[in-house]
């Protein structure tokens, strides 16, 4: 039995998220102001929604069965053409696994992030993430993404893998 190599977990924020692309959340440090006669509190522009070239923004719900740590992280995607946000929909803990835009990341490229279930993610075009990784129940992602012309998906298997431990 080989054993993996661990990711090691880190909170989500701003600042560590930033060369993956952005963290869409409602706080304090985002600018935010007071619309519909004090009614509403609008935390403005989250997020940098890139269609690419020819692409169109689209909505969508994914709805993602739960992962069991364990898990071993074995491959990556990308969409080279555009960005990708996730929202959580169900108030539920995720995590995602980034890496750095450009040619196929190594093991040793990965990051984790513990995201809470108020924040999402907006992955930049080109950076490899791994896909929805739920946890304790099915959980619904408000998604944002492109459609268009051309192949905006590249899937790889890492030559090492890592794994995601239990008890995060």
């Amino acid at each position: 039995m080989t054993t993996l190599l661990q990711l090691h977990a880190e909170p989500l924020t701003r600042e560590a998220f930033a060369p993956f692309g952005d963290v869409i959340e409602a706080s304090d440090s985002v600018r935010h102001f007071s619309i519909n006669d004090g009614n509403t509190e609008r935390y403005h522009d989250l997020a940098n929604i890139d269609p690419g070239a020819d692409g169109k923004a689209i909505v969508s719900i994914f709805r993602g069965q739960p992962r069991s740590l364990p898990f071993a992280v074995t491959m990556m995607e990308r969409h080279p053409h555009a960005s990708q946000a996730f929202i959580p929909m169900s108030g539920r803990p995720y995590l995602v696994v980034v890496a750095p835009a450009g040619d196929a990341p190594g093991p040793d490229d990965l990051r984790l992030f513990v995201c809470q279930g108020d924040q999402g993610v907006n992955y930049a075009a080109g950076v490899w993430h791994h896909p929805l990784l739920a946890l304790e129940a099915v959980s619904d992602f408000l998604i944002i993404d492109r459609s268009g012309p051309g192949d905006n998906c590249d899937v790889i298997e890492l030559a090492e893998s890592r794994e995601i431990p239990a008890g995060i």
